[in-house]
């Protein structure tokens, strides 16, 4: 392999010698989440070719319908971070409670927390989904972990990163030192630096939002989304709509562009419908690092505590200026 093409294994063990006293365990938990990432790609882009599409007829503990992809994906995540040694505890949006170490397995000192399989509903249109992760030091005395390890806020992180399953299958994650992404390459196997230090811009030109439940937003969200069909709103021309309904798909597209996605709480849903730990943590740690911002209209989502497991914010992410301003029309100072 030509000297210039960089691996994700050597990208990561190369960041790890940044920090002199890296013990090399978190290297390999990310390289253990690469594999991961890897086995769900290969079902993903052959599920219409095998019985594995559709749901299962049970529903995981946000009410919803599990599609066969869903667990298959929760399978993985579990069956390979288990094993890694360098995990005492995981939490995912499909299990109702903790999920413990399986026996005769070495615990580790971290913590995963991770949406397996996010816009599922989706992938029989073919549309792009992905998976979700954050993942946290432990910090109680139970050398199993607790709910006190999960239930930290994301400014707490010590990664995260998601991966997208689309035309090309792309690993996104970050340490704290810049965001960088990965394309993997079928061919070989491996995925390969593509997307080095990205930094979303500042300011943006693209709206994802659900319009279609306008009437139960709040006036301030309201204002914003009318606001960014305004020729002003951009200096020369209205924003541009662009929706998928695949957080994943929507988020990294912004990332990428810049702009701002939006699912705020509503009359029927005010604390919003997005997961704050499998969901939204996770993205605002990708999107701060990339110089961005995300928060529920009053706060900033790294620094809200978790209560629960399950809980749900609002969420509005992406370039910096277009949230503190979506902010401003959500406190009525626009």
């Amino acid at each position: 392999m030509p000297e210039s093409v960089i691996t994700i294994e050597r990208h990561i063990f190369e960041q790890q010698r940044k920090i002199p006293e890296a013990t090399g365990e978190f290297s390999v938990l990310l390289n253990a989440i690469a594999f991961a990432a890897k086995i769900i790609s290969r079902e993903v882009n052959k599920a219409g070719l095998v019985e594995i599409l559709g749901i299962t007829g049970q529903e995981n503990v946000q009410g919803e319908q599990v599609q066969f992809l869903d667990e298959y994906a929760q399978n993985v995540f579990v069956q390979i971070l288990g094993k890694s040694g360098h995990l005492c505890v995981m939490v995912s949006e499909e299990s109702e409670k903790l999920i413990p170490i399986m026996n005769g397995y070495s615990l580790g000192k971290y913590v995963l927390c991770f949406d397996p399989l996010d816009g599922s509903s989706n992938i029989d249109a073919n549309v792009s989904v992905g998976s979700i992760f954050g993942i946290y030091r432990k910090i109680s005395p139970d050398k199993y972990g607790s709910e006190q390890d999960v239930l930290q806020p994301g400014s707490r992180l010590v990664g995260a990163g998601y991966v997208i399953y689309g035309s090309s299958t792309m690993l996104v994650y970050s340490t704290g030192q810049g965001v960088h992404g990965f394309t993997l390459d079928p061919g070989i196997g491996e995925f390969l630096l593509s997307h080095e230090n990205i930094q979303t811009p500042k300011k943006g030109r693209i709206y994802s939002v659900n319009e279609g439940n306008i009437e139960t937003w709040d006036e301030g969200i309201k204002r914003f989304i009318i606001s960014l069909k305004q020729p002003e709103a951009a200096g020369s021309k209205p924003y541009s709509a662009r929706y998928i309904g695949s957080l994943v798909a929507d988020f990294h597209r912004n990332l990428l562009y810049g702009g701002i996605f939006l699912y705020p709480g509503d009359k029927r849903n005010p604390r919003g419908k997005l997961r704050l730990l499998y969901e939204a943590v996770p993205l605002a740690y990708i999107v701060e690092q990339a110089g961005g911002c995300a928060s529920d209209g009053f706060r900033r989502i790294l620094d809200i505590q978790p209560k629960s497991l399950h809980d749900r914010v609002p969420l509005i992410i992406g370039s910096e200026g277009d949230v503190k301003t979506c902010e401003k029309f959500i406190r009525g100072e626009m």
